[in-house]
């Protein structure tokens, strides 16, 4: 896969891909990830990238030019790559979009500043808009980090254990059940007999009756798309009578 990222700080980055997963999809050639400063598009001495909006109105919009002769300039002749605007107004980012985004040859990420867009960047460059969530950051590229480690940690081999992506929370539809690890009681506090019984038909139900409890309590309307079972139905009601509903950490 080649990620490119279009913005006006590109050091930023250098923390993100430099470190953990990402360094080593890098390292092991499963990505490529170029980051460019789309300001040295921009025509004119003073290599200007915005401008104030026809009307009247307050702040500076991104002109047009630069981003698209950046993105002519780093797009990949061979590929169809997906142009993604980070932006308030696009579609909130999930991993379904991320397990999307993994099958691509190639993705470009355009990291907005000052007031937004020249509106012809949306309508005529972009393939996708997609925002990170319901609240305003100075620029994209937060954003932009976080989905691209989302996307990258997908790729085959990017993890030492595969089946983590696989299990992660929202992977399944559901969040993902609680995890225990050594010792086996810490301060009065017991892991579960069942997970230390080695049968692991027992191990998965219990696993999956943690993760829709779990999902019932702090994420109900993902339960709206997930295919409950006869017997999750059944669970359901009976958290329901029991005011299950209440998430212990509220």
């Amino acid at each position: 896969m080649q990620i490119d990222i279009l913005t006006l700080f590109p050091d930023m980055f250098s923390g993100v891909t430099g470190s953990s997963i990402i360094k080593k999809a890098i390292e092991k050639e499963l990505v490529q990830v170029q980051v460019t400063d789309f300001r040295a598009y921009a025509e004119g001495k003073h290599q200007v990238v915005d401008d104030y909006p026809y009307g009247g109105g307050a702040g500076m919009l991104l002109k047009a030019q630069p981003l698209f002769d950046a993105v002519e300039a780093v797009k990949q002749a061979e590929k169809q790559p997906r142009v993604i605007l980070m932006d308030p107004a696009g579609r909130p980012f999930n991993q379904a979009l991320a397990e999307e985004f993994a099958e691509e040859e190639q993705l470009i990420f355009i990291c907005g500043h000052y007031e937004g867009y020249d509106e012809r960047i949306r309508t005529s460059l972009v393939t996708d808009e997609v925002s990170i969530g319901d609240y305003i950051l100075t620029g994209g590229e937060i954003g932009a980090m976080a989905m691209m480690d989302s996307v990258i940690r997908l790729l085959p081999g990017a993890l030492g254990n595969q089946e983590s992506a696989v299990t992660d929370s929202f992977s399944t539809g559901l969040l993902e059940h609680p995890h225990y690890t050594r010792p086996s009681e810490f301060r009065g506090m017991k892991v579960p007999d069942v997970l230390l019984s080695g049968n692991h038909a027992k191990i998965a139900e219990w696993r999956h009756e943690e993760s829709l409890k779990r999902t019932f309590q702090r994420r109900p309307d993902l339960l709206e798309s997930y295919p409950l079972t006869e017997k999750d139905r059944a669970l359901i009601s009976d958290w329901q009578k029991e005011g299950a509903h209440d998430d212990p950490l509220e």
